[in-house]
C-alpha cells in the first residue's frame, strides 16, 4: 500500500493553463469592422447611383431619338440649261450649264443647317466642271429650298474617253449627267443641336441636247437624288 501511495504521491500533477490574457491586442477590432462595413456600403451605393443614372440617361437618349429621329433631305433635279458644252478641242472642253435643284426637309421637329457646300458635274465619273460654293443654307421643318447653280466656266481639261463620249451623245442627242453636292450639315431639334456630318448627294440626270441650241433642254430622266450622310 504504501508504494502505491509513493506512486500516487509521484504523479505529477495537471498544470492548469493560465487563463488567456484578453489584452487590447486580442479584442476583436470592432472599430475597423464598422469602419469596412460602412465604406462598402456607401461603395455599393454609389454603384448603385451610377447605375441608375446612365439607365435614365439611355432611356431619356433613346425616348429624345424617337421623338426628332431625323430623315435624310430629299434632292431632285427638276430644271436644266446648257449654255455651252464643246469637246472638239482635245484634250479640252469648255462647259457652262445651270441646273435647278429642289431640296426638302421631310423632318416636322428638326431643321437642318447646310455648311461649306460645293458643287460640280461630271460625266463617266470624271469631274467636267470646277466645283462651286453655294452659300449656307438654313432648312426648316417641312419646308422646300431650290438652288440654281451656274456651273462651269472656260475650259477644263478632260480625257480622251470624256471627249468622245460627249461628242457620240451630243450626236445622239441624249447627254448622261450628274451633278453632285457635298459639304457638310448639322441637325437642330429645339435648342439641341448635333455635331457636323458630311454630306453627299448625287443626281443622275439625262438631257435632250442638240448641236447649237443653247439654253433650257429638255429633261428626259431625273430620278430623285442618292442621299449619303
Amino acid at each position: 500500500m504504501k508504494d502505491q501511495d509513493q506512486e500516487q504521491s509521484q504523479d505529477p500533477q495537471p498544470q492548469q493553463s493560465p487563463s488567456p490574457k484578453m489584452g487590447k491586442k486580442n479584442l476583436p477590432d470592432t472599430h475597423f469592422e464598422q469602419l469596412s462595413n460602412s465604406l462598402g456600403g456607401v461603395g455599393r451605393s454609389c454603384c448603385l447611383c451610377i447605375f441608375v443614372f446612365l439607365l435614365l440617361a439611355g432611356v431619356t437618349a433613346l425616348t429624345v431619338w424617337l421623338i426628332y429621329r431625323p430623315h435624310k433631305p430629299r434632292f431632285t433635279v427638276v430644271g436644266a440649261a446648257i449654255y455651252e458644252l464643246n469637246a472638239t478641242s482635245q484634250p479640252f472642253i469648255s462647259t457652262s450649264m445651270q441646273f435647278t435643284i429642289v431640296t426638302r426637309n421631310p423632318n416636322r421637329r428638326v431643321s437642318i443647317f447646310y455648311e461649306k457646300l460645293q458643287a460640280y458635274v461630271s460625266y463617266r465619273n470624271q469631274q467636267i466642271t470646277p466645283p462651286v460654293d453655294l452659300p449656307p443654307l438654313y432648312h426648316e421643318t417641312k419646308s422646300t429650298v431650290a438652288l440654281s447653280p451656274v456651273l462651269g466656266s472656260g475650259t477644263v481639261p478632260a480625257s480622251a474617253e470624256v471627249v468622245n463620249g460627249l461628242m457620240m451623245d451630243e450626236a445622239y442627242g441624249v447627254v448622261a449627267l450628274r451633278v453632285v453636292l457635298v459639304g457638310r450639315l448639322r441637325w437642330k431639334a429645339g435648342a439641341i443641336k448635333t455635331l457636323k456630318y458630311g454630306v453627299y448627294v448625287k443626281c443622275d440626270v439625262w438631257v435632250g441636247l442638240k448641236k447649237g441650241v443653247v439654253g433650257q433642254v429638255p429633261l428626259l430622266g431625273a430620278p430623285p437624288c442618292k442621299v449619303d450622310i
